[in-house]
C-alpha cells in the first residue's frame, strides 16, 4: 500500500469509529473513578476491545489493562491513563459528572478514548493484513495518585518487549488541531517535602530560656529555597513552594511544634535525585542556631518526562502527515508531574500534547479546575495521531 493510501485509509477508519469514541468519552466523563478504583472504566475498555477480537489482559490490580495487536518480536507502545480527579465538575452538559466531588478535569477520558479509537483502528487492520508489527495499548490506572499506576504497569511486564512507547495529554492552552511537541524535557519531577521543627516550647516572654521554634519555622521556610537555588544548577528549574505552615495555637506560648509542607519541582533528573542528600542538610543547618531539631520527610512522586529526539520525530513525522504540517506546535515546560515519566525511565518514548481549545474560543479552563472542558473535536485527531504514530514507528 502506498504512502497516500495508507493515510487515506487510516482517516477512513478513524472516521468509522469517531462517534463510538466520543460516545465513549461521554459515558466515562459522566462516570468517572478515581485512581485505583477504575473498575468500571476497566470492564468497558476490557468488553469493547474483546468485541473486537482482542484478548486484553487485565492488571494485578484489578484496574487498568494492556492488550496487545499484531505480531512481532517487540512492539511499540500506546498509553493512556483513566482515572479522575477528586474535583468537581461545574461544566453544564448532559454527560455531567454524576459523581459529586469527582471528574474528569484533567482529560483522562479524551485519553482514553482516543487510544480505544486507536486500538479498534489497528484491530480492523490487523484483520485485514494490514499490519505488520505489533502495538501494545496500556490502559493506566491512578496516574493522580503518587507515585503513580505507572509503576504497577511497569511491575506487571507492561514494558516486556515494548522498544518505544508514546502517550499524549490534553492541552486547552493548544486549539484543537494542533500537537504540542518538544525534545528534551516536558514536565517535571514533583515531590512532596515536608519539614517538621520541634522544641522544649516555652512562653514569649522568655524566648532566650526556650527555642524560639515559631521564628526557626520561618527562616526554614524563607531560607530553604533560596539555599537549595544556590546548590543546584539553575538550569535544572528546581522550584521548592510551600503549601501549608502549621504551628501554635496561643499569641502568648512558643509552640514545641511545627511543620512546613510543599512540593519540590524539578526539570533535570539528575538535579532531582541530588536533592534527596542536600535538602535535609540545609534544613538542619537553617534551624541549628535556633536549638530546635529539624527532621525532613521527602515523599518521591515523579520524574521528569524527557521526550527521545527520536520518538519526538516520529510524533512529527505522523502529525505532518495525517493532520497537516500546520498542526505541529512548539510547547513550552511545565512544572507538573506527569507518571509517564517512569515508563521513560525504561525506554525511550515521547509525550504529546493533544490541542483540546475550541477553535471559537480565545481562552479555556485550565487542567484540574471544574471548568476543565475539552473539545470532543480532539478525540478523531487523537486516534488519528496515535493510530499513525504506531504505524510509523
Amino acid at each position: 500500500m502506498t504512502h497516500q493510501l495508507l493515510v487515506a485509509d487510516v482517516l477512513s477508519r478513524v472516521e468509522d469509529v469517531r462517534d463510538e469514541a466520543i460516545e465513549v468519552r461521554r459515558d466515562l466523563h459522566a462516570h468517572p473513578e478515581l485512581g485505583w478504583h477504575e473498575v468500571r472504566t476497566t470492564e468497558i475498555l476490557e468488553r469493547r476491545l474483546v468485541e473486537a477480537g482482542l484478548s486484553p489482559r487485565v492488571l494485578p490490580t484489578g484496574t487498568g489493562l494492556i492488550c496487545d495487536i499484531g505480531s512481532g518480536d517487540t512492539c511499540v507502545a500506546l498509553r493512556a491513563d483513566i482515572d479522575a480527579l477528586p474535583v468537581p465538575d461545574a461544566v453544564e452538559s448532559p454527560w455531567r459528572s454524576t459523581i459529586d466531588g469527582v471528574a474528569h478535569a484533567c482529560g483522562h477520558d479524551v485519553h482514553t478514548s482516543a487510544l480505544l479509537g486507536a486500538g479498534l483502528v489497528l484491530a480492523g487492520m490487523a484483520r485485514d493484513g494490514q499490519l505488520n508489527r505489533r502495538v501494545r495499548l496500556i490502559f493506566q490506572p491512578a496516574e493522580e495518585v503518587m507515585p503513580g499506576g505507572a509503576l504497577g504497569v511497569i511491575a506487571a511486564g507492561g514494558l516486556d518487549g515494548v522498544r518505544r512507547i508514546y502517550g499524549l495529554h490534553c492541552d486547552p492552552r493548544l486549539q484543537v488541531g494542533q500537537v504540542g511537541l518538544r525534545v528534551g524535557s516536558l514536565t517535571a519531577a514533583a515531590d512532596r517535602i515536608l519539614v517538621r521543627l520541634t522544641g522544649p516550647g516555652g512562653h514569649t516572654s522568655r524566648p532566650h530560656l526556650t527555642a524560639d521554634l515559631v521564628y526557626a519555622l520561618a527562616t526554614v521556610v524563607t531560607e530553604l529555597p533560596a539555599a537549595l537555588s544556590r546548590r543546584v544548577d539553575p538550569r535544572a528549574g528546581m522550584s521548592l513552594i510551600w503549601g501549608r505552615i502549621t504551628s501554635g495555637s496561643a499569641a502568648n506560648a512558643i509552640p514545641a511544634r511545627g511543620e512546613a509542607e510543599g512540593t519540590l519541582r524539578c526539570l533535570d533528573a539528575s538535579a532531582w535525585r541530588l536533592a534527596d542528600e542536600i535538602l535535609p542538610e540545609l534544613a538542619a543547618h537553617l534551624g541549628a542556631p535556633y536549638g530546635v531539631e529539624v527532621d525532613t520527610e521527602i515523599t518521591h512522586g515523579v520524574p521528569p518526562v524527557i521526550n527521545d529526539d527520536g520518538a519526538i520525530g516520529v510524533l512529527t513525522d505522523a502529525t505532518r502527515q495525517t493532520l497537516g504540517a500546520g498542526a505541529v506546535a512548539p510547547t513550552d515546560q511545565s512544572l507538573g508531574g506527569e507518571d509517564f515519566a517512569w515508563y521513560l525511565e525504561h525506554v525511550p518514548g515521547a509525550m504529546a500534547r493533544l490541542g483540546v481549545r475550541a477553535p471559537s474560543a480565545d481562552t479555556a479552563a485550565d487542567l484540574h479546575t471544574p471548568g476543565f472542558d475539552p473539545s470532543e473535536e480532539a478525540i478523531p485527531l487523537g486516534i488519528t495521531l496515535l493510530t499513525a504514530t504506531a504505524l510509523l514507528d
